[in-house]
């Protein structure tokens, strides 16, 4: 995901030269399917080819090794370079330039252009774009969607889904002041504190703080660019972060499901100091002190008060991580890097698969099961997972428990006895009664 913005900057800076075809690779069973693939070219704005390599033909005969490879081929098809691992733009860009003058000088280059028809001109406009996260809050009767590929977050009512605010002008750029100025990219996580709605722009690699009365929007943590390495953190307006995914509030600290850094951050609200909380930043599943321990794509994270709970989601793991800096991280369930699946249960029988959101409620977790296309409850003394809501097929389909379906759920918040689920691919906020388990769908007035 980090590759894509470069390859499209690229792309824009040699229409006649570079062509670009992805090779998706996938890890996870549920990344396998072409209709999920073409669901990620449409949410990541992809405009060049890409092959599904469902049975990694295409990754074995090119010998790749990690997740992304990049293969240089020249204008005569044979492969002249190979990089692993995310690659910086401005190196990137001196590599094409240094090939581009080697080829033309062989007069190899063919720089008639090529013509695709793009997925998303098959696409209807809707009133959601790929909703990754929502916030709903009971004592001030709204519901926060971020509306992710609009690059915007509405403010909505939290019974009837009708849109009081906007904030962000849907441009996908990085500017503060007014809502309708403002720009953001990919919004994803939120935390409320009163007329303060904080707001994690995933590709903009910054944390905004949204004035909901005085209608203004400013960065508090973040440069608007991708750290290029780990580090320490520092004042938060001058310190690059790395794909903030989720917020969680708590005692005058914000603390940030830093997926691109694999590790949870925290933000001083009064120093305006931003700084590692938890995870050493290697990509694995290891207990432990909190800064020796591994994490792996946090992407979902929440508070009870006592500790953190997130949703680890490269490891299909749910865990804790202390609030105390000397405290430690545990496992509820999950087990490594490449042990995932739909298997309820308790402790070590349980499987999920790349979950995303994650809410409590009377010390129960309940997180989306995004690839598995369902809800689960968590309960973490017993360390036991359940299906609560969802078949598990693909669908959009209102029902009640296990007879709804949703297309990868990526967040989900709970009020008044309700849980308000983002069911990302079908671009649609859905609704379950806790009692009953019933689920409809929300719509969405006042656009």
């Amino acid at each position: 995901m980090h590759v894509f913005p470069q390859l499209r900057e690229l792309e824009r800076r040699y229409p006649a030269e570079l062509a670009v075809l992805g090779v998706h690779s996938a890890k996870f069973p549920a990344e396998k399917e072409t209709a999920n693939v073409r669901k990620a070219v449409l949410r990541y704005e992809i405009e060049h080819p890409v092959v599904n390599d469902a049975d990694f033909r295409i990754w074995q005969e090119y010998g790749c090794r990690a997740w992304p490879t990049l293969m240089f081929v020249d204008p005569e098809g044979r492969v002249v370079g190979k990089h692993e691992g995310e690659i910086r733009l401005e190196v990137f860009d001196g590599l094409l330039k240094q090939m581009i003058a080697e080829f033309d000088e062989e007069g190899l280059l063919d720089r008639r252009p090529l013509k695709f028809k793009l997925e998303r001109e098959k696409e209807l406009e809707r009133p959601l774009s790929f909703p990754g996260k929502l916030l709903a809050d009971a004592e001030s009767d709204r519901l926060f969607i971020a509306d992710s590929n609009h690059n915007r977050v509405l403010v909505c009512s939290l019974d009837d889904g009708r849109v009081a605010d906007r904030i962000g002008s849907g441009e996908k750029a990085f500017e503060d002041g007014s809502f309708g100025d403002a720009a953001l990219n990919d919004p994803q996580g939120m935390a409320l504190d009163g007329e303060t709605l904080y707001i994690a722009d995933t590709k903009n690699h910054a944390v905004r703080r949204a004035d909901l009365s005085g209608r203004r929007l400013e960065t508090v943590a973040g440069t608007g660019e991708q750290a290029p390495m780990f580090h320490a953190g520092g004042p938060g307006l001058s310190t690059t972060l790395n794909s903030p995914w989720d917020l969680a509030l708590y005692d005058g600290v914000l603390y940030i499901a830093m997926a691109g850094f694999h590790q949870l951050w925290r933000l001083d609200l009064d120093t305006g100091e931003v700084r590692p909380h938890a995870g050493s930043g290697r990509e694995r599943i290891v207990d432990g002190p909190l800064d020796f321990a591994q994490l792996a794509q946090p992407s979902g994270i929440v508070s009870d008060g006592a500790k953190l709970y997130f949703t680890d989601s490269e490891t299909s793991a749910v865990r804790t991580a202390d609030l105390g800096e000397a405290g430690r991280v545990s496992t509820i369930v999950g087990e490594d890097l490449f042990t995932f699946g739909d298997v309820d249960g308790l402790g070590n029988q349980v499987r999920l698969q790349h979950p995303l959101g994650i809410d409590i409620r009377d010390g129960d977790l309940f997180i989306t099961d995004t690839y598995n296309n369902k809800i689960k409850r968590i309960l973490p003394v017993t360390r036991s997972a359940t299906t609560f809501l969802g078949s598990g097929k693909v669908g959009s389909r209102d029902g009640t428990g296990t007879s709804a379906q949703f297309h990868e759920p990526g967040g989900l918040s709970i009020a008044n006895g309700r849980m308000y689920i983002a069911d990302t691919n079908n671009h649609v906020i859905r609704v379950a009664d806790l009692e009953s388990r019933l689920v409809t769908t929300l719509e969405i007035t006042g656009l």
